[in-house]
């Protein structure tokens, strides 16, 4: 008989909510799972159809706005924060610890709400995707 051993189990600390109809998320988040190795980080997709932004506080838009982060107390972090905290849970908080100095933070989340704001037509122009509206959706063939 095999016995599990409970404390080896780990519950997610943070859990992400990313765009899974965008193909830099996506990208990001296979990366991330790939780097998981702990289980110490959730991904929820913002685009599924069961996904209700309302559970955390946000709105539909504020989520597809942004990148959103939830910590297993209920706090909700944006922007680079979710970057910064979900790199310092896969142990690799050194990647991202400039990110954490007043000036560069400021830039930073500067930097990423423009990424954030035209990451679709960013995708289409790198031929990744096709995207009519806020999501995005595979190129026909």
């Amino acid at each position: 008989m095999h016995e599990t051993i409970d404390h080896l189990k780990t519950t997610p600390q943070f859990t992400l909510l990313y765009d899974g109809e965008c193909p830099f998320c996506k990208r990001e988040i296979s990366w991330m799972s790939k780097h998981n190795r702990k289980g110490q980080l959730a991904f929820e997709d913002i685009t599924a159809p069961d996904f209700n932004a309302s559970q955390y506080g946000l709105t539909p838009e504020a989520v597809m706005g942004v990148i959103h982060g939830v910590c297993d107390d209920g706090r909700v972090l944006k922007k680079v924060d979710v970057f910064i905290k979900a790199y310092r849970l896969l142990g690799l908080g050194w990647l991202v610890a400039p990110l954490s100095w007043p000036l560069l933070h400021s830039l930073a989340n500067i930097g990423y709400e423009i990424f954030a704001r035209y990451r679709v037509p960013l995708g289409n122009l790198l031929g990744r995707t096709k995207c009519e509206t806020t999501h995005c959706q595979k190129k026909p063939q």
